[in-house]
């Protein structure tokens, strides 16, 4: 078993432009320990401001009613008395005390010797434990202490294993690593140091978190700091979901208690609380990485599983989808009718498979909800011949001008161009329809409801359904329907059906 520490609401925070509210802290909190089951969560840093404080009162109070509170951490600094005394007014138990890992931050930024540096540490120990505080101890900027002052390192070590100390943490602080440097490193430590529980902190400046942390545990590491969505500062820290999909697919006999079904709603939940959006392709989490677009891969799913992994997404309360655009196929077309249990004939399904091509070409986007309003339109066009078409129109619309239209139809091979305005484009468009038909001495039928639908959850770019009920001379009514991404052409197109359904001299 490896212990799991999420520090998204302390070091991820640290992302640009991202800050949480208390209730919002409270909140991920909260899953992050029942829901997710973490075992750690480090929540804060010491002495931040008013409102920071406010928000690990609030965790901690929770935590302590549930019998969580050791795993509750904050973020210290070694400044005597001043963060134990915060942590004791927050109510918090466990402190991460941030200390210098490398002789060169020693140096330049603290501007003190090792053995300076060690007392003033050794003294802000004292002083937790004497107040009943656990401590761990991260070494800052450890990665490059080890390129570059290994003496220091292991001078500093050989001292911390002699302090009340729970856990040292080894981070890569600007996330300069490669993963057999974090073998290597992490390993020397491990093995020189038995009994002594280290925990590695991987950041992603070069897409080498993840490699990392899988390094940093076949190493010995005996925990592992991880964020949400790979938040953190810069290019953010090792993605928790990320982490665990590879220590339980490629180390099984390394266990954590975390649970992979709530890795999904907790990465969207902190999605909508931090306004960081998740790249659509990001491992495990992002909208797209169980989404198949290929028709080729669809159609090896559908025969025998061809392109299915262990990397599952049920896995994580996630479904498989299968693309709908200019590249599907066949088998896109009818997995997405499996999961709405819809059946097609073949001579229709070529035809739905021809539309959403087509629709592909100008949308980027086909979503399986758009699916029952494409093949409606498509079984519906399957019964009208086309008699009128509307072969080209131009429909202009500028501020405090009324809009117009011009209209080119071909009605039985003869072709009529007219000029219109209205009060809107659809209705400048059925103005100059009216001129057309006027010439022909036809009556077009009363237009008598017009509705437009978008299927659920649809955004700007959906498609849309216009349905539109007409009235005959005789008072008979009958419904066309239209669909397309604008909202003008979807009602253009459901009128060219009524054209080709009223009786044409």
């Amino acid at each position: 078993m490896i212990e799991i520490m999420d520090t998204t609401l302390r070091d991820g925070e640290q992302t640009s432009g991202v800050s949480f509210s208390a209730s919002e802290k409270l909140t991920i909190a909260q899953l992050l320990l029942t829901e997710v089951k973490v075992d750690r969560i480090e929540i804060a840093s010491a002495r931040v401001s008013e409102g920071e404080f406010d928000a690990v009162k609030k965790i901690t109070k929770w935590a302590k009613a549930k019998g969580l509170l050791n795993k509750v951490e904050v973020l210290t600094f070694v400044d005597g008395d001043v963060s134990v005394q915060w942590m004791i007014r927050a109510g918090a138990k466990v402190m991460n005390l941030l200390t210098k890992g490398s002789l060169n931050h020693l140096t330049h930024q603290l501007r003190k010797k090792p053995e300076e540096h060690f007392a003033d540490v050794a003294g802000v120990l004292a002083l937790a434990k004497k107040k009943g505080l656990e401590a761990n101890v991260y070494l800052e900027d450890w990665s490059n202490g080890m390129r570059h002052s290994r003496d220091y390192v292991f001078q500093y070590l050989d001292f911390l294993v002699t302090q009340p100390v729970k856990r040292i943490m080894l981070p890569d602080t600007l996330g300069v690593l490669t993963p057999a440097e974090v073998f290597d490193y992490v390993s020397e430590i491990v093995n020189r140091y038995p009994g002594i529980h280290f925990d590695f902190h991987a950041h992603n400046d070069y897409d080498l978190g993840t490699a990392n942390v899988l390094e940093g545990v076949k190493a010995g590491a005996h925990g592992l700091h991880l964020t949400i969505n790979g938040m953190g500062e810069r290019a953010g820290n090792a993605p928790l979901a990320s982490a665990i999909a590879v220590i339980n697919d490629f180390m099984p006999k390394v266990k954590t208690g975390v649970v992979e079904k709530s890795l999904y709603t907790v990465s969207k939940l902190v999605e909508a609380f931090s306004g960081f959006r998740i790249p659509v392709n990001k491992p495990v989490v992002g909208e797209n990485v169980f989404t198949q677009t290929a028709g080729i891969h669809a159609d090896g799913d559908k025969k025998n599983k061809l392109y299915f992994s262990d990397l599952m997404p049920e896995r994580f309360g996630r479904q498989r989808k299968y693309a709908l655009g200019k590249t599907s196929g066949k088998a896109n077309i009818e997995n997405n009718l499996a999961q709405l249990g819809i059946e097609l004939s073949d001579h229709d399904l070529k035809k739905v498979t021809q539309r959403i091509i087509e629709l592909g070409d100008r949308k980027e986007v086909v979503t399986q909800a758009d699916l029952p309003y494409i093949i409606s339109d498509v079984l519906d066009s399957n019964t009208i011949e086309e008699k009128v078409r509307i072969e080209n129109y131009v429909l202009t619309h500028a501020k405090n001008l009324n809009p117009s239209v011009t209209l080119q139809i071909c009605m039985n091979g003869e072709f009529f161009e007219e000029q219109a305005q209205g009060d809107g484009q659809y209705d400048a468009f059925m103005n100059a329809l009216k001129k057309v038909y006027k010439q022909k001495k036809i009556e077009l039928p009363l237009l008598t409801d017009y509705a437009v639908r978008i299927p659920p959850g649809g955004k700007s770019d959906a498609l849309c359904e216009t349905i539109i009920t007409w009235r005959e001379h005789n008072n008979k009514e009958f419904k066309t329907r239209g669909l397309d991404s604008d909202q003008t052409v979807s009602a253009i197109k459901a009128t060219q059906k009524m054209l080709n359904i009223i009786q044409h001299p």
